[in-house]
């Protein structure tokens, strides 16, 4: 039997039991907490074979923790907060559930860029207000919209955006222009993008800041800016000054810089509650997704402590 330690706080939480699908396989799940603080965590890594992992970081120092661990499965995309040499070092195999969230993030960038260009969170506040005063919106079917980052989730949104007929554009330096074409925008490069676009959604990978400095202030006048990918995209101090002058008409995103610590964001500032809509990382909590997630997490993490290969490695098992 194997234990498999699981921080990610939705894992289980669908419609499909994989505790119970884990049992079947012979293993154990035991719980710990999302934020992957090592002092909490340690008594249960020291008994793991298995860790699907939420957000938190995944250090050397935990792997050090963990001396039976076999297997780090990743419970969404990203894999920037997993100390990838280490785990390699250690002969420890990562894996990832990419497109697992993708129809859910979509749906999330769609329904932002709505809410965004209708001011619906400010109409609901100003109605409970009894302020029944109207603000005068954009329609969708109007705007040129951006996608910065072409992959599955961008892809996703301009499926949707299709049905309400705006002109769209796409960067992405991974893919070749036809290709872009083919899947139904205009290839551009990304200072072109912020030139010319009304709305732009972001969808690159982190580890870069796109919406900062010369690209910030090319943006066309009165843009909006959907940010469902990484906090470290956007300078979020640059954007509060944008918004404030008026070059920037609206911002919405599903993450800030720190999350649940971010509470002295710039963009949380009360005179922005009306430009700002923010959520609290929901983009990917549908059932459907929770469920895809967890799903592929749980059946690497089986292969590998039955002896198989994952579907979805992001490393292979360093060479001895």
């Amino acid at each position: 039997m194997g234990i498999i330690l699981a921080t990610s706080r939705s894992f289980s939480d669908g419609d499909i039991d994989l505790v119970a699908r884990a049992a079947d396989a012979g293993h154990e799940i035991v719980r710990g907490p999302a934020h992957h603080e090592l002092h909490t965590l340690a008594p249960l890594l020291a008994i793991a074979d298995a860790w699907i992992a939420g957000t938190g970081p995944v250090t050397a120092a935990h792997l050090d923790a963990a001396p039976n661990l076999r297997v780090i499965a990743r419970y969404g995309v990203g894999t920037e907060a997993v100390d990838i040499d280490a785990a390699e070092a250690r002969g420890i195999l990562v894996t990832n559930t990419p497109g697992a969230n993708a129809d859910a993030v979509a749906d999330h960038a769609v329904g932002l860029m709505l809410s965004a260009l209708r001011c619906i969170p400010d109409g609901d506040r100003r109605v409970r207000d009894g302020d029944w005063g109207v603000r005068r919106g954009r329609e969708l079917g109007a705007a040129t919209v951006g996608i910065v980052g072409f992959g599955r989730i961008g892809q996703g949104v301009a499926r949707r955006l299709s049905g309400f007929g705006p002109r769209i554009l796409a960067a992405d330096p991974f893919l070749p222009a036809e290709r872009i074409r083919e899947l139904g925008a205009e290839p551009v490069e990304v200072d072109e993008l912020f030139r010319t676009a009304d709305l732009i959604t972001l969808h690159a990978p982190g580890g870069q800041q796109l919406v900062a400095g010369a690209l910030l202030d090319s943006i066309r006048r009165g843009a909006i800016i959907v940010n469902t990918a990484r906090p470290d995209l956007v300078d979020e101090r640059e954007v509060a000054h944008a918004l404030r002058d008026g070059i920037l008409a609206g911002y919405a995103a599903d993450t800030l810089d720190g999350d649940t610590a971010a509470s002295a964001s710039p963009l949380l500032a009360p005179e922005l509650a009306d430009r700002v809509i923010v959520t609290p990382h929901l983009g990917a909590q549908t059932t459907q997704a929770v469920d895809n997630m967890g799903s592929m997490s749980l059946d690497d993490v089986i292969a590998v402590l039955a002896g198989r290969e994952p579907a979805f490695p992001v490393i292979r098992k360093a060479a001895s």
